[in-house]
């Protein structure tokens, strides 16, 4: 996944999540664009799930990607959205979601907010997701663009992941968006017995592996799913005191 857009796209709310009148597609258009995306890139590779699909139809991706890129918004690419991060894939956020085995009913947590985007397809299906970005200005950005478009059940938080949210947990599915050497010992702590786990594993500078664990007799059960290439899950130096609820 690229690493190559700068600071400078950390500026503000408008800048990153406003588009320009006048300017874009009509709303026709983006259904049109959705469903091309969806059959041409996710149904063709597999996806099945019912929940899933729905929520990739409907979600628009093109409000949480910045200015200069809405062109390209529903490609078969991931893309830049500033600090070095990427919104993923339009495939891989379906593949992700379907992993997990989100459903009805299930409160999730998603470790890497970036844009929002996961979240917002996650919120699509499950009652609540809980969402973790160690950047401020991300989380700052996530949390407005998600709060404007109406998901009032995405709880943001900005911390360090790599620790989990251990007041809301256990819970039904956890969802990891950027990659280590290894799963995070915390988040299988806080993953309910049976739960799922979604997370790229591998060196944060190569290719990994996407690997799918369920939590039996408190051991996560691993199987390797396909090769991906992630952002690293970046880690707080400091304590716990760095964490702050966003909402």
């Amino acid at each position: 996944m690229s690493q190559h857009s700068t600071l400078r796209q950390l500026t503000g709310v408008g800048v990153m999540c406003t588009l320009i009148a006048g300017c874009s597609p009509s709303p026709d258009s983006y259904v049109q664009q959705r469903e091309q995306m969806v059959q041409l890139q996710i149904v063709t590779r597999g996806v099945t799930d019912e929940g899933t699909l729905h929520a990739m139809r409907t979600v628009p991706r093109h409000r949480f990607v910045p200015v200069d890129e809405v062109g390209n918004a529903y490609a078969d690419t991931p893309l830049p959205i500033g600090g070095g991060q990427t919104i993923s894939q339009p495939y891989m956020v379906a593949a992700m979601t379907e992993l997990v085995q989100a459903r009805s009913g299930q409160r999730i947590l998603e470790v890497g907010t970036g844009s929002g985007y996961q979240a917002a397809v996650l919120a699509s299906i499950v009652d609540t997701v809980y969402t973790i970005e160690i950047l401020p200005a991300l989380a700052d950005m996530a949390r407005d663009r998600l709060f404007a478009l109406g998901y009032r059940n995405v709880v943001t938080r900005c911390g360090d992941g790599y620790r989990g949210w251990p007041e809301h947990a256990p819970f039904d599915a956890i969802v990891i968006t950027a990659a280590a050497e290894e799963i995070p010992a915390p988040l299988v702590t806080q993953l309910k017995e049976g739960g799922r786990l979604v997370m790229p594993v591998g060196s944060p500078y190569d290719v990994q592996t996407l690997v799918v664990g369920e939590k039996h007799n408190g051991e996560l059960i691993r199987r390797e799913v396909m090769p991906v290439r992630f952002v690293p899950l970046q880690r707080n130096a400091a304590g716990d005191d760095q964490d702050q609820d966003r909402r």
